[in-house]
């Protein structure tokens, strides 16, 4: 997490200030259920929101927990500070440090869900528009890297579209997958404290009561949210990827925007290259990085071990922020897009009619040539353009065997490019409803 590639608003969730402030509220909040409960006295709980308005010192929080060696003590004894002796006595009653940590640790996780989720709505909106707008331009379709059939640019930006909204709707079930939180005291049997302080403390922080805890909130639950951001990010490498071949000089289909001013290379004044989706390609990898030590967290000793600990304060802010920022810069990108229409039809047609071959061999087919046979005499001419510059048609009328079954107008017929377009409203119906 650098500030090259970090945004304020997903930064300041994982800020030492904003950490302190959900574990005050998270113990404030349990002292107002003891209270209710007639476990702590409610004037002591009410002398503990007069710290509501307070700025927590982390220099001092620090300084404290240099000598203790424990983080929620250093706060708590930092809290004691400004509310005073006699009311901070009742605060984390029956409590231990996790019941804090990991509910802190998924209300961040939530609030930053919740601003992924938007970033995902942006850049679907985008991709829409752009669908909408090159619905029918025609590009070739490429398999293994090799021309295959005709398609259109708006069915590529569509699919992009679908495979977001998928990750859209994953990403709203990992959120809800994780928003739990456990006050349920040392290994989780609510020895010292209240069920009920925790369903009061969960309601309060936007959570569910987790249904059964250790010492800690289950961590298959923040593997399945790692693992949701892991593919989110590779669905941005999946994309950034069409872009940067669509870039490179022998394709130009499409190139990201150039913006006045802006260089491309320090050494060859005439590059212009694709670095906001190369950049991509490797915030993706940054991302995905967090998947296996998430994953790695589930097997816990026992009740509890910290082996998980260190690991979730780099994974957590790291992969939300970079992945927040990638959100934003592909939506950038794709808004945009610079799109070549002429270069792609002129790319299309570079082997003179090839992309037809499936539908003259289908073609045979009905005519009653056995398949096999009609391979045969489709390809044969179809080597002639690859290897001699010949052109497709012209081949096809040329041949004897193919004009024994096929009129010249009949073969003219198979090299209709609207053919392969005559689904993409059926198609984007589909992916984006009646609408």
């Amino acid at each position: 997490m650098i500030p090259r590639y970090s945004r304020p608003d997903m930064v300041a969730i994982w800020s030492p200030e904003a950490k302190f402030r959900i574990w005050y509220e998270i113990e404030a909040h349990a002292c107002d259920a003891q209270a209710e409960l007639g476990v702590i006295p409610k004037e002591d709980a009410a002398e503990v929101w007069k710290a509501a308005d307070a700025t927590f010192d982390v220099a001092r929080i620090d300084e404290i927990e240099a000598v203790t060696k424990h983080d929620v003590i250093a706060f708590l004894t930092h809290l004691a500070e400004i509310i005073g002796s006699d009311a901070a006595r009742f605060v984390h009653q029956g409590m231990t440090s996790s019941d804090v940590l990991d509910t802190t640790f998924n209300v961040q996780l939530v609030r930053a869900a919740d601003i992924l989720l938007d970033d995902m709505d942006a850049l679907l909106s985008a991709l829409k528009r752009r669908a909408m707008e090159h619905k029918d331009t025609i590009r070739i379709g490429r398999s293994h890297g090799i021309h295959a059939e005709p398609t259109t640019m708006g069915l590529t930006f569509a699919r992009f579209y679908a495979e977001m909204e998928r990750n859209r709707n994953r990403l709203e079930k990992a959120r809800f997958e994780v928003a739990t939180g456990a006050i349920s005291g040392a290994v989780g049997t609510f020895a010292n404290i209240d069920p009920a302080v925790e369903a009061h403390v969960c309601k309060k922080m936007g959570l569910r009561p987790e249904p059964i805890s250790t010492q800690v909130i289950p961590r298959d639950r923040h593997a399945m949210f790692f693992a949701t951001l892991g593919v989110v990010a590779s669905s941005i490498e999946n994309i950034a990827i069409e872009i940067r071949h669509m870039q490179r000089t022998e394709v130009l289909e499409a190139e990201e925007f150039f913006s006045k001013g802006q260089k491309g290379s320090s050494a060859m004044p005439h590059k212009r290259n694709p670095v906001l989706t190369e950049n991509l390609t490797g915030l993706a990898r940054l991302v995905r990085m967090s998947v296996v030590p998430a994953m790695e967290n589930v097997a816990l000793w026992h009740e509890r071990d910290i082996s998980h600990s260190s690991v979730e304060r780099s994974i957590g802010p790291d992969a939300t922020v970079t992945l927040d920022f990638a959100l934003s810069r592909l939506t950038g990108v794709v808004d945009k897009l610079v799109i070549y229409p002429d270069t792609m039809i002129a790319n299309m047609n570079k082997f003179r009619g090839l992309v037809h071959s499936q539908r003259v061999l289908l073609a045979l087919t009905q005519k009653g040539v056995s398949r096999e046979t009609a391979y045969t005499l489709v390809q044969r001419n179809a080597m002639k353009v690859w290897e001699e510059g010949r052109d497709f048609m012209e081949e096809l009328k040329a041949d004897a065997e193919v004009t024994a079954v096929m009129t010249p107008a009949e073969i003219e017929e198979k090299f209709d490019i609207g053919y392969h377009t005559k689904h993409v409203d059926t198609i984007f119906a589909r992916v984006f409803g009646s609408s």
